[in-house]
């Protein structure tokens, strides 16, 4: 399923957080797993370039010192489409190691409805999402990632915007990744 990807897992964590909502959209009440941080409301992401590979995605809170070098993101297909497997592959460089501690929050909309905001520990996904046995600490260090998520058919329609924070255990922001991701209306 896959090239030897280490940390770039954090953007698969990312992806497969939406995956883990369009999942949860379809089966309400899905989402007991993670341990919500709504008093945490996260702030809106802070200036933004593109990031390479034609996807919508975007890193985010430039402004802000960040310990994983995004490179390039590619989703196949490009838009994702429902009840379709989706292919994340991504690279970019780790600059520390991610340790016991780490963790994702998560922030999906529907338009200007919120839908879910999420902590997830980086290192417990790790773990259960079996990406060539990676698990915390994870090293320093370039990496390429591959990962196939499914999109459940039920998705309902709708533009959805993700905003994932991830961070090392001492609260240094790993990365800010953003975007959206348009499910159309089906007639």
């Amino acid at each position: 399923m896959f090239c030897s990807g280490r940390v770039l897992a954090l953007i698969y964590l990312y992806l497969g957080a939406l995956a883990a909502v369009a999942r949860g959209l379809a089966a309400p009440g899905s989402f007991a797993d993670g341990a919500s941080f709504d008093a945490l409301a996260a702030a809106p992401p802070g200036q933004s370039k593109p990031i390479a590979g034609g996807s919508p995605l975007q890193q985010c809170d430039l402004e802000e010192a960040q310990l994983l070098d995004v490179r390039t993101i590619e989703l196949l297909p490009n838009p994702p489409q429902r009840g379709a497997n989706l292919t994340i592959r991504a690279s970019g460089k780790v600059l520390t190691t991610v340790e016991q501690g780490a963790y994702v929050d998560v922030e999906v909309r529907l338009g200007y409805i919120k839908l879910i905001t999420q902590r997830f520990d980086l290192c417990e996904v790790l773990s259960e999402n079996d990406i060539e046995g990676l698990e915390c600490p994870v090293q320093p260090g370039e990496y390429d990632l591959a990962k196939i998520v499914q999109i459940p058919a039920e998705v309902p329609p709708g533009r959805y915007n993700v905003l994932g924070r991830a961070y090392t255990a001492k609260d240094e922001l790993l990365t800010c990744i953003t975007g959206d991701i348009v499910f159309p209306a089906v007639f």
